[in-house]
């Protein structure tokens, strides 16, 4: 397994491995869990990277899918693996995407570990996602869970973030955190839940066990807080 860095050297996700494939189609089936995935839907992808996740997500609901990445390496890439006639990618930067898509609006936006890297801006960045929204759109993410011992190590300790290649910025947060911010932006019927115990890098013999494990721990008082991830979900409030 291998980082995925973007122009300035950052670690933008892992490549490789079975854990690394299998975390894929989880989140995948877990955004779509979350979605009325008729193929009139609009889909807005936040931060696709190199896009197996947008095209997964097209090729799984026949939805039109959009995902967007401030990389230009990366959505060059997503562009020339693509082959479903409903996903496309474009250079966007969510905090400046307003603009962009001024009169176009999205029944769903999503993101896998992307609202963590806009730590300082959250507020700012959510209140541009809401106007993307339709009347009775949803945002769905995955995010890093501080609470998940591996996380709060990469995240709160100079030399791991150093090692890990961690942008300056971005920073994992709490389920409390998490809603706080959600309901003060103008989003209701929240939810954030603690998902999934398998971490990248693990070896290929330890993968099956840690999901079967990890289903278990998801249901258990007391363990589940310690999830590696926070399933978020959340309406348009249209108050």
């Amino acid at each position: 397994m291998r980082g995925v860095r973007d122009e300035s050297g950052y670690n933008q996700g892992w490549t490789g491995g079975l854990s690394t494939q299998i975390r894929s189609e989880r989140r995948c089936e877990l955004l779509i869990s979350k979605m009325d995935s008729l193929p009139s839907r609009k889909v807005l992808e936040i931060g696709c990277g190199r896009g197996e996740i947008a095209r997964r997500l097209a090729a799984r609901t026949g939805m039109q899918v959009l995902g967007v990445d401030r990389s230009e390496r990366f959505v060059q890439q997503a562009q020339d693996d693509a082959v479903e006639d409903s996903v496309r990618f474009e250079v966007v930067d969510v905090m400046h995407a307003e603009d962009r898509f001024a009169d176009e609006r999205f029944d769903y936006i999503v993101g896998n570990g992307i609202l963590h890297h806009l730590y300082n801006d959250l507020d700012a960045a959510l209140l541009a996602m809401r106007n993307l929204l339709t009347e009775k759109g949803k945002i769905i993410f995955l995010e890093p869970n501080l609470h998940n011992p591996y996380v709060y190590l990469i995240f709160t300790r100079p030399q791991l973030r150093r090692l890990a290649r961690l942008e300056p910025d971005e920073m994992a947060f709490s389920r409390r955190f998490a809603i706080q911010h959600l309901k003060r932006t103008g989003f209701g019927e929240v939810e954030v839940e603690y998902r999934d115990f398998l971490i990248p890098g693990v070896p290929a013999w330890l993968v099956r066990p840690l999901v079967y494990g990890g289903r278990v721990a998801e249901r258990t008082p007391g363990v589940k807080h310690l999830a590696q991830s926070l399933f978020v979900s959340a309406m348009r409030d249209p108050i």
